[in-house]
């Protein structure tokens, strides 16, 4: 199989030739249709997270059908369609999997980062946590459901239900497809880009932002809560400042870069910052549950497998609006 591979952290992608990998006990092999490609995994390849598996298939927005089963698999049968995300697997005994808090495992593993991903012609994946999902998925648009969708569902569902003004600073591949979630249910959001993206901000608009304004920009109203996707750590007193008493700033990312000192002002009358952590299988099953009264749209930029680099490159660059997918038959 065709398979593109982080050998060292900073270096572009590899195309190889690899054996198809076997399905152990508990796990499914896939025949990969498409994956998303996530900031996550720029991360990853640039040494910002530092513990991946070496050498390494990156990709974690998976859609494939299931070409074989292992030992003890239950729930999921040959031809199935599938969807993989960035939680892989988790111990099910720690003190967190104990409190239903499988996100914070202490032994878990992640899809593309611990566990070889989908950024090749097949995968393998512990069954327990690949999605089934209904054949409508099978459209390569669907890939960013997977990360994008489901994060930035967990971070949307952090927020009180009651609220209705919300920021979104960084307005990628997560927060558009959160806003047509925040539009269903009446609520105003508020699209912050970075300072003269205006594709980006025109992208916001056409999406249905009731204000969009760059990242330094005062918003006309105060925000109830704000959710942030972009990595700059500088974003969140900024978001304090824009936010009203008593609101959240969720930190929807798995890093960011440091964050200024600011003072307690901004903080004080009972704001709230708070980050998110991967995901659950929960989130998973309540986020497409949740699709088949909300529809949602992605819009995407499709690469064959070959020009991983050339997307990943693009995307660093602020270039794709929406989300970029690696199609495995695409020419």
């Amino acid at each position: 199989m065709r398979a593109m591979v982080l050998e060292e952290p900073g270096r572009p992608l590899i195309l190889k030739e690899l054996p198809v990998p076997v399905a152990g006990a508990g796990q499914v092999l896939i025949k990969v249709i498409a994956c998303g490609i996530c900031r996550t995994d720029l991360h990853v390849m640039d040494g910002e997270l530092t513990q991946p598996k070496l050498p390494l298939i990156p990709g974690h927005e998976i859609i494939g059908t299931v070409a074989a089963v292992g030992s003890n698999v239950t729930g999921i049968a040959v031809n199935d369609l599938v969807g993989v995300p960035w939680l892989g697997y988790t111990c099910g005994s720690c003190r967190y999997c104990r409190q239903n808090k499988e996100n914070l495992c202490e032994n878990a593993r992640f899809t593309g980062y611990t566990i070889d991903g989908g950024y090749a012609e097949c995968t393998v994946a512990y069954s327990k946590y690949c999605f089934r999902l209904a054949d409508k998925y099978r459209d390569p648009a669907s890939a960013p459901l997977l990360c994008a969708g489901l994060i930035g569902y967990r971070s949307y569902r952090m927020i009180d239900p009651a609220t209705k003004n919300i920021g979104m600073y960084g307005f990628g591949a997560a927060a558009h497809i959160l806003i047509q979630i925040a539009k269903a249910q009446n609520k105003k959001v508020f699209a912050f880009t970075r300072d003269g993206d205006t594709a980006s901000q025109d992208f916001a608009r056409n999406l249905g932002a009731w204000w969009v304004g760059g990242s330094s920009d005062i918003p006309p109203e105060k925000l109830d809560a704000s959710i942030i996707f972009a990595p700059a750590g500088e974003l969140i007193p900024k978001a304090l400042k824009d936010l009203d008493k008593g609101g959240t700033v969720i930190c929807g990312g798995i890093h960011m870069s440091q964050i200024p000192a600011f003072s307690y002002d901004l903080l004080w009358e009972e704001r709230i910052v708070r980050s998110v952590a991967n995901l659950t299988r929960a989130d998973g099953l309540d986020f497409f549950q949740l699709l088949n009264t909300v529809p949602v749209h992605t819009q995407t930029e499709l690469f064959p497998l070959a020009q991983a680099n050339v997307a990943i490159d693009r995307l660093r660059k602020g270039q794709i609006n929406g989300a970029a997918v690696l199609v495995m038959d695409l020419s």
